[in-house]
């Protein structure tokens, strides 16, 4: 693991690649040689002169056409199932509900002013207070998920009068300073800082653990939090990724168990980061319902927004609503008509037609297909919901970097999209909308691809 407390540097070790793929290696330029048509190409070189370059962006892997349902389809015709998306794409895309819902408020509200409300952010705000049982019952609203990170740390400091934060190491809360400052991945701070007072500590990894904990863990990595709230007394926030989403680790109920307990003695309010996997991607609306603890904040987004708006929700405890005197947020689009008629529609259509439930199956399909695999490399399968990590690693223990990358473009060029995390894990994202055939034809390609790395490379 790296040091987020270090000085970042520039890299271009596999190591420094937790948030996904790089866009510059040999296997995207033998892929973009191959792949992609004259027309594609025509349409990449003008991105590429009008964008500013960078990391896991421009350049681009392709040009899109057109999306739908579970499908991407690009200029050339090249249609990929994606199982990426931004964790945007819980409904698919193009979802009628989600249609219809933006469609009849851009027609009769296409933007609410600040200083005004509208009946849709109210009733959103109350829905999502709902789902909460009424535990967490304020709540702000933001065009992106790293700007809800930035109001929960003002709300924070507001509170607590306390300046610090903690968070966990390879962590990724959002690309603002003050939302890579938090965070835990050099690929975000290199070159940058020097940052805030954010201390940092390992995060709860059975994979990497400083603990040894063997067979399974025992949340004592949670020791290290509560460790560094007593060293650092000025620590008002603990910032976590629920479950984290770049190589899906998944904690045991002990863990946030320990770490509730060590806020409350601490004194420092507990926000939990759910923008890619809340709201039915783990099998729950919200992840932390696994655990059977309340965060005093939960910031949600991507999928809030059915795939088609920017949106994104702070939910706070009651007693945080402290800053009548203080602009948290003061975001031009706060109380999107828009976006928060889109976001009703999502919630409806989760609980309409079981998507909690249906995420259940569609990982515990995606398990028991990879787990009749026989190959020349261990793959280790992780999956809450619809969230599923698969770890390659050799025979001998080492992350297996460049097989992960080969059979991600091996994915790529035969139909299915997705994320590598950490550099060795296949993170896969599916739609909860997919349906069964559909997954199958997802499976098929993924296994073919593994097979057919297999044969060539060991």
């Amino acid at each position: 693991m790296s040091d987020p407390n270090q000085p970042a540097t520039p890299t271009t070790d596999w190591q420094r690649l937790s948030e996904g793929d790089v866009n510059q290696s040999d296997e995207r330029q033998r892929f973009l040689a191959t792949r992609v048509g004259e027309h594609n190409q025509h349409w990449l070189e003008r991105d590429a002169e009008v964008f500013m370059h960078q990391s896991l962006s421009t350049p681009c892997l392709s040009t899109l056409e057109s999306a739908h349902g579970i499908y991407l389809t690009d200029v050339d015709g090249r249609r990929y199932i994606d199982f990426h998306g931004n964790s945007v794409h819980q409904l698919g895309y193009g979802h009628p509900a989600i249609i219809q819902a933006a469609t009849q408020a851009m027609s009769t509200l296409p933007f609410s002013p600040r200083r005004f409300t509208n009946r849709y952010t109210i009733e959103l705000a109350e829905q999502l207070s709902a789902l909460t049982q009424g535990q967490l019952s304020r709540v702000l609203f933001a065009p992106g998920g790293t700007s809800a990170i930035g109001m929960a740390l003002k709300v924070a400091q507001l509170y607590t009068h306390k300046h610090q934060t903690l968070s966990l190491w390879e962590s990724f809360h959002g690309a603002s300073l003050d939302a890579i400052a938090i965070g835990g991945e050099q690929l975000f701070r290199a070159g940058l800082g020097p940052f805030p007072d954010a201390h940092h500590v390992p995060p709860c990894d059975p994979q990497d653990c400083g603990y040894r904990c063997q067979t399974r863990c025992t949340g004592q990595c949670a020791d290290a939090v509560a460790a560094a709230l007593e060293r650092h007394p000025q620590i008002g926030a603990v910032i976590i990724e629920t479950i984290r989403c770049t190589d899906v680790q998944i904690p045991p109920k002990e863990y946030y168990q320990k770490i509730r307990q060590s806020c409350d003695r601490h004194g420092a309010l507990l926000i939990l980061d759910e923008i890619p996997i809340g709201l039915g991607r783990t099998g729950k609306m919200f992840a932390f319902e696994h655990y059977g603890i309340v965060p005093d904040m939960l910031v949600l987004g991507k999928g809030l927004g059915g795939g088609l708006w920017p949106m994104a929700a702070l939910l706070a405890h009651a007693r945080l609503n402290i800053g009548q005197n203080t602009a948290i947020g003061h975001y031009t689009h706060e109380k999107s008509s828009v976006g928060s008629a889109i976001a009703l529609a999502t919630l409806k259509v989760i609980a309409d037609d079981n998507l909690c439930e249906r995420a259940v199956v569609i990982g515990e399909q995606i398990s028991l297909h990879l787990k009749a695999v026989s190959l020349p490399w261990q793959l280790q399968v992780r999956a809450i919901g619809a969230l599923v990590g698969i770890e390659i690693t050799h025979r001998d223990g080492r992350k297996a970097f460049a097989i992960a990358e080969k059979v991600l473009y091996r994915c790529l060029s035969t139909g299915l999209s997705f994320k590598i995390g950490q550099g060795n894990v296949l993170t896969l994202v599916p739609p909860l909308t997919i349906s069964d055939s559909e997954l199958t034809d997802a499976l098929t390609i993924l296994i073919n691809a593994l097979e057919w790395v297999a044969e060539r490379y060991q």
